[in-house]
């Protein structure tokens, strides 16, 4: 229900535009014509929020199953065209709903980490792809944006949230990255695509810290 998704987005705008200071690179990046998937780096649950929250058209992000496991947040991901993924084994059903939105000209939000990541095991600082999502854009033919953010995990508590704290994220859009389609072989090209990628994630991050001022040691 188009009507719902609008009212969220207003209060969220609201709420950001009293509370948080954001500083974003690089928006226009996020301008693509037509069906393309959104990765994400991922370290708190509140991404897929601000996200939608900063661009004009709808993300279909997909969600873990665990969230569905409750008919209230069952029907409000469903109304926001959310849909889930069971990160046990191979999410062949989420992988093939994400290929069909994406081919139909919408946007479709990963996490290409699968789950929250820091330090290390972060995107950010070169850890592990799941390889879904280089599946998704090579069968669908489609490139991948990535977008980091960061500042998030400090607005998990109530003090940020304040009117007029002006809590800080910082978020930059990087360039597309395209699928392999010229390698036949389906494997050898989503590790391809998995290492331009995880290449883009840590150039972008890095471009981060140095126009922002943000200290590595700082980001969780």
């Amino acid at each position: 229900m188009a009507t719902l998704y609008t009212i969220s987005k207003i209060c969220f705008r609201f709420v950001g535009f009293t509370c948080v200071r954001p500083v974003v690179l690089h928006p226009e990046r996020f301008h693509v014509p037509g069906g393309f998937i959104l990765a994400c780096s991922h370290v708190s649950h509140l991404e897929p929020f601000i996200v939608s929250t900063l661009v004009d058209r709808r993300i279909d992000w997909m969600a873990r199953i665990e969230f569905y496991r409750y008919h209230i947040f069952a029907a409000m991901l469903r109304e926001y065209d959310a849909f889930p993924v069971n990160r046990q084994g191979v999410p062949v059903r989420a992988i093939r709903t994400a290929i069909e939105r994406s081919r139909a000209g919408r946007v479709v939000g990963i996490f290409p980490e699968g789950g929250v990541a820091r330090g290390r095991e972060s995107i950010l600082r070169g850890g592990p792809i799941k390889k879904g999502v280089c599946v998704i854009a090579y069968r669908a033919a489609l490139p991948v944006l990535p977008v980091i953010m960061l500042g998030t995990e400090k607005l998990n508590c109530v003090g940020p949230w304040l009117p007029f704290r002006r809590a800080r994220i910082w978020i930059n859009f990087g360039r597309l990255v395209y699928p392999r389609l010229d390698e036949p072989r389906r494997r050898v090209a989503r590790h391809l695509m998995a290492d331009d990628l995880g290449a883009e994630f840590q150039a972008i991050y890095k471009e981060l810290c140095r126009t922002c001022g943000i200290d590595d040691r700082d980001v969780p």
